[in-house]
């Protein structure tokens, strides 16, 4: 186990879109430095995101000594250098049938979609927010689901998350963790229990790090389990109302830098934890 770093933190929780990564996709250069520094110090630096695998694969150069990233909302713990997963928690086949079911027959005009530790698989009418990656599956809800899933994905066009998640989460009760990370039309759902919190403090346990050791950085509702659950937790400037109200602290926005900013002065000793 490291030393703490000035202030007392060992872990550095970070979601990637709207808060570590500008908003073209990118880190920048202050930002890569932060978390370099931030190695250097003894602090691990996690990343904790919303993205499954494919799309979170682009920033493991830089997921640190640990080489461990928590994807797909809490459903995978990969571990980057062994390119493998360290722990599944997904939905299994029929508990994915039922949940889905379940959403279809109490909100209308849902459209499903899942990802599985292999790809991603949509139904025919399913319309993506990003371009198809290659191998990506179209067919019957009941067909695609042939394997665990991490994430069931659930799209309601002409509206908005915030607009119908209240009818979605009554339909999922107990069957599934209800949540979005975007300002479409997006809700994501995990098995019960699955957060990037709950997961997150499962990997703490295995490093031997304290909840009161860990600042975690965010901006959307998928973020707000975690945000509650770490020592000291920031939402972005750019942030959604309720992670705002969640976080602890607020941080420049991702496009100022807001975690590299908040990293070099921990590093510093200018800002206290807990």
């Amino acid at each position: 186990m490291t030393d703490p770093a000035p202030g007392g933190v060992r872990l550095v929780a970070t979601d990637l879109d709207g808060t570590l990564l500008r908003s073209d996709g990118t880190l920048s250069p202050r930002t890569v430095a932060a978390l370099a520094d931030a190695r250097t110090a003894g602090l691990d630096v996690v990343f904790v995101t919303g993205r499954p695998l494919r799309w979170a694969t682009q920033v493991f150069d830089h997921v640190g000594g640990h080489g461990l990233a928590i994807a797909a909302n809490g459903a995978l713990l990969w571990d980057v250098d062994a390119d493998r997963a360290r722990l599944v928690r997904a939905l299994e086949r029929d508990a994915a049938l039922r949940v889905g079911r379940s959403v279809r027959a109490a909100v209308p005009g849902t459209m499903l979609a899942v990802e599985t530790v292999d790809g991603f698989g949509l139904e025919p009418d399913y319309l993506p927010g990003h371009p198809l990656t290659e191998g990506a599956r179209r067919g019957p809800f009941e067909e695609l689901v042939d394997a665990p899933v991490l994430k069931l994905l659930v799209r309601r066009e002409g509206a908005v998350a915030d607009d119908y998640a209240a009818d979605v989460v009554a339909a999922a009760e107990g069957l599934a963790t209800v949540t979005w990370s975007s300002s479409g039309s997006l809700l994501e759902l995990s098995a019960p229990g699955v957060t990037k919190a709950s997961t997150l403090e499962l990997l703490c346990a295995d490093l031997g790090v304290e909840r009161r050791e860990v600042v975690a950085f965010g901006d959307m509702p998928n973020d707000l389990a975690m945000l509650r659950w770490a020592g000291t937790s920031y939402a972005m400037a750019n942030a959604h109302e309720a992670a705002l109200e969640a976080a602890d602290r607020v941080a420049l926005s991702n496009d100022e830098d807001g975690v590299a900013a908040v990293i070099e002065q921990l590093l510093a000793g200018d800002v206290a934890v807990g």
